[in-house]
Formats: C-alpha cells, sequence, structure tokens
C-alpha cells in the first residue's frame, strides 16, 4: 500500500478552520493560519508587521488574557469576547483560547473561536417564535376587526349623505382610517397562512434580477445597485413568488436608509456558496445544509444598536410610518424554508445576510415537500440570469 508523505506543519496548519496566531514576547504576531487572514481581513504578511494591540479593540480582555498566560504559564479560556472594529466589522463575538508556547518562552498561542453560527441559530429560532405569535394574532384580528370595520365605513357613508360640507371631512377620515387598518389587517394575514407552497430549483439571480429592475422602476430609481454574484452557484430549494417577496423588501429597506445619501446612495447585492452550514430544523430529523448565501448590503446609517435584537419581531421599525411587519415576514418566509435571516450594522455598512438550502432532485419538487435539502453538495451547475 501507498504511503503518503506528512504534509508540512504550514499547510496543517493553514487547513485549520479557527483563526490561530502567534503572537511574540514584544505582542507582534510572528504567524498566523489563512483563517486568520480571513478573519482580521489583511494577509499574513501584512499581519506580521503589526502588534496585537492595533487589530483589537482599545482594552481588549485578549490583551490581558495573554499577560495573564505569560505570567501563570498555564492556558486560559475567555467566552463571548467582542472583537470588532470599525475595519473589520462590529460585533464580532468569539471565543478566546490562550496557551503558552512551551518552546518558546513568552510566546503566545491564540485561537480565536467564532460564535456568528451559534447565535445565528439563536436568533433564528427567536425568529420564528416571533412569528408564531404574530399568526396567532392575525387570525383574531381577521375575524374581530374587519368584520365590525366593514359596519363601521358603511356607517359613515350613510351619514355622509346627508352631512354638511364641514362634517363629510369628518365622515371621510372615519373611512379612510377604517380602509387603513383592514390594509393593514390584511398584510398581517400572510403570517397565517400555513398551507404547504410548493417549492422546486430556483435560479436566485433571475430572482435578484427581476427584484432590481422592480426597484430601479419605483422606489429605487436614484440608488446604484452593485451586483457580486457567483456565476456557478446551483439552485435554490424554494418558490420563487416568495423569495421575491423576501429580497423586495430586503431592497425597499436598503432604498430607504440610503434615501438621504442621495446620488451616493448604493445598494449590493452578492451570492457565495458557503459548505459546511448545517442546521437542524423542527421537524426534520437529519440536519439540513444552507451552504447557499445571499446578501442586500447598503451605505446607509445602519441600525440602531437598541434595535438590533429584536429587529426581525413584529411592529419594530425604526420608521415614522412604517407598521414594522416587513422583517418579520422576511423571517417567517426564510424560516419557512428552513433558512437564517440575520442582520449585521454598523454606519455606512449595513448587511442582511439569507442562508438557504440548495435545491436536490432526490425528491420530486413543486409538490409542496421541501425536497431533500440535506443531501451532500453535487456539482455546481451554473445559475447564471
Amino acid at each position: 500500500m501507498t504511503r503518503l508523505a506528512p504534509p508540512d506543519n504550514q499547510a496543517v496548519f493553514n487547513a485549520l478552520p479557527h483563526p490561530i496566531f502567534l503572537v511574540a514576547p514584544d505582542d507582534k504576531i510572528i504567524d498566523a493560519n489563512s483563517a486568520a487572514e480571513s478573519f482580521f481581513d489583511i494577509s499574513t504578511q501584512f499581519l506580521r508587521r503589526q502588534a496585537l494591540k492595533e487589530l483589537v479593540p482599545f482594552g481588549s480582555p485578549l490583551l490581558a488574557l495573554i499577560d495573564q498566560v505569560r505570567a501563570s504559564g498555564l492556558p486560559v479560556n475567555e467566552y463571548k469576547v467582542d472583537l470588532g472594529t470599525p475595519r473589520i466589522g462590529g460585533d464580532r463575538q468569539v471565543d478566546l483560547h490562550v496557551a503558552p508556547l512551551g518552546e518558546a518562552p513568552g510566546h503566545i498561542v491564540v485561537m480565536l473561536q467564532e460564535r456568528s453560527i451559534a447565535d445565528k441559530m439563536d436568533r433564528q429560532l427567536t425568529h420564528r417564535s416571533a412569528a408564531r405569535s404574530v399568526t396567532a394574532l392575525a387570525a383574531m384580528l381577521a375575524h374581530e376587526i374587519k368584520n365590525p370595520l366593514s359596519g363601521i365605513r358603511g356607517a359613515a357613508q350613510l351619514l355622509e349623505q346627508g352631512a354638511s360640507t364641514d362634517d363629510r371631512e369628518l365622515t371621510q377620515l372615519i373611512c379612510d382610517e377604517a380602509d387603513r387598518i383592514v390594509t393593514l389587517v390584511d398584510r398581517m394575514e400572510v403570517f397565517g397562512d400555513e398551507r404547504p407552497v410548493a417549492r422546486g430549483a430556483v435560479n436566485i439571480h433571475a430572482v435578484l434580477d427581476h427584484v432590481k429592475r422592480l426597484a430601479q422602476s419605483g422606489f429605487a430609481r436614484e440608488v446604484r445597485f452593485v451586483e457580486d454574484y457567483d456565476p456557478s452557484l446551483p439552485p435554490v430549494l424554494a418558490n420563487r413568488d416568495q423569495l421575491i417577496q423576501v429580497f423586495l423588501n430586503l431592497v425597499k429597506n436598503a432604498a430607504e436608509a440610503t434615501r438621504e445619501l442621495g446620488t451616493d446612495a448604493e445598494i449590493q447585492l452578492t451570492t457565495a456558496f458557503r459548505p459546511g452550514m448545517r442546521l437542524s430544523v423542527p421537524g426534520k430529523q437529519t440536519r439540513v445544509s444552507l451552504p447557499l448565501e445571499f446578501c442586500v448590503k447598503d451605505n446607509g446609517p445602519g441600525v440602531p444598536d437598541d434595535l438590533m435584537p429584536n429587529l426581525f419581531d413584529p411592529f419594530v421599525t425604526t420608521k415614522l410610518t412604517g407598521s414594522g411587519l416587513g422583517l418579520a415576514l422576511v423571517a417567517k418566509i426564510v424560516g419557512d424554508h428552513g433558512g437564517i435571516v440575520e442582520c449585521e450594522s454598523q454606519p455606512r455598512k449595513t448587511t442582511f445576510r439569507v442562508l438557504l438550502p440548495m435545491f436536490s432532485v432526490s425528491k420530486t419538487a413543486g409538490d409542496g415537500s421541501d425536497g431533500d435539502a440535506s443531501a451532500s453538495p453535487p456539482d455546481r451547475a451554473p445559475a447564471t440570469p
């Protein structure tokens, strides 16, 4: 039997999925793996010229942990530490694993384990719970509100026939407000629709191009669109109309967020293949693979920090005239598709990221089933528009 030669240490170092770097006694980085390059968005060559304090937030616990490990000679772990900076992005929570390098006194090995995947799953479960609460509320509103409103509107129309000019303004106000409430309830009824939806192979680039054309012909007429697509992306397992609804809502939010920028407003649409992302979905025994990543990015002022934890909850909005149902509907649709939606925001860089399963032919498409989204990834057939 042919025996393979062992790989060199650097190859093993770069194959590890977590960011790892070596810190010298003067706190300068002297080596880092490929995952660390991606985390800090800097090449290893440049990292080697940096002191660690220049890469992490001022007063970061990581610096104190390194000093502690040097003094004690024992490894230390710290959980949920934010290493986010304006350059690499805000809210970059990680678990820290810091250990001394025995062969080289004063040298410290640091490994970062990003918490984003686990936090995405936790947030998605919260979004689904919020959507279920809106489902029950929508059913109640449809039954308890729409019928009385119809009677109120009819009575106002009868009064209008014999009313004076001044009073007609009041009866018209009653009719207009009744119509507005009915429209709001109609929008909420979407949450109560639990009927199975036919899904199949959907070309996401065709969906995004359709959404872009709709936006440019209306609410995003003056916004510059930038597209960064992976042309080899396989089809997504989804309902085309519902995906259009999802991305139309996200693009509309982005356009409204950048409205004050005038001709500097920019929306970026990106697609990418991210293998290795798997999620346990209620009702399925197997873990669902979510390798397809679709992003809507804008250069607006960002989402206020106090709204971020509840951004996908119903009636949460930053708009004076908004209903707060658009993102809740996005969370429901994406959740119904077995996917994840999340938001990362800082000034001039807000990203809504949707992760979805890809289409597989192992089950019949279009019959309302979910298909086999957990199968091993097939060859990536091009999904260009």
